[in-house]
């Protein structure tokens, strides 16, 4: 079936998945989740053991998933994050469809979830396929507006060749970047994971897995959405922290 969405925003059960009186039970299960991980416990049961205890539906196991992490990875993340005045005539990598992806969700009212490793993610899914969606140009000029600040020596985003409508949103990310004068390239490349994870540059990502390997790292999707979307919606489910 194709894709007909005209926006990332919420899914129609995540009002009731989602809403104040049940976030503390997905801290508490993050916070649980969190620790097991960080006792070498395997991702799969771990998550099986906490979503069945808490009695937690499957896009709920989903957030608490995206949304924990090891003590052992939350300490590298945050020796590695770099903040604004590291990234001055430096280049950014960019991670295209998981920043882009968030800023959309973002401005459309969809689920962002603040996460035990201080990221902002969404919960939305491309199944392999990206539609550009109404917030799609307006989330492009919010990046290339904040970005155009950092007085960076170059961006270069890097984007999934696989995922169907790769080379349509690299066309669009070029014809902002000359409307706008931003100095970008783009390019597609089979996946960007690898890459990434081994570039001495600086990357912009909320993907864990590359996190777990960047030598440097940017949150840049959650810059632009504190600084840019005026009302967004925000579970966060990092506060709580395991007990050691």
């Amino acid at each position: 079936m194709p894709d007909r969405r005209q926006h990332r925003g919420p899914h129609p059960q995540d009002h009731d998945l989602f809403n104040d009186s049940v976030e503390e039970t997905l801290c508490e299960a993050t916070s649980e989740l969190s620790w097991l991980l960080s006792r070498g416990y395997a991702v799969p049961s771990s998550i099986k053991l906490v979503g069945d205890r808490h009695q937690l539906t499957t896009r709920q196991r989903l957030a608490v998933s995206r949304s924990a992490c090891s003590d052992p990875s939350r300490a590298r993340r945050r020796s590695t994050q770099v903040d604004i005045n590291d990234l001055v005539n430096n280049e950014l990598w960019v991670d295209g469809y998981n920043v882009l992806t968030s800023i959309e969700a973002a401005l459309a009212g969809g689920v962002i979830l603040k996460t035990r490793d201080g990221c902002f993610r969404d919960m939305a899914s491309m199944h392999g396929s990206y539609r550009k969606v109404e917030e799609t140009i307006l989330a492009i000029t919010l990046l290339g507006n904040q970005l155009a600040q950092y007085q960076l020596a170059a961006v270069r985003w890097l984007m999934d060749r696989p995922v169907s409508n790769s080379g349509r949103l690299k066309q669009l990310l070029e014809e902002q970047a000359e409307r706008h004068g931003w100095q970008w390239h783009v390019e597609l490349v089979p996946d960007p994971d690898p890459i990434l994870s081994k570039s001495v540059q600086v990357v912009a990502t909320a993907d864990s897995g590359i996190l777990n390997h960047a030598e440097r790292w940017f949150n840049l999707a959650r810059e632009v959405i504190e600084r840019n979307v005026g009302s967004y919606w925000l579970v966060d489910l990092s506060e709580r922290s395991p007990e050691s």
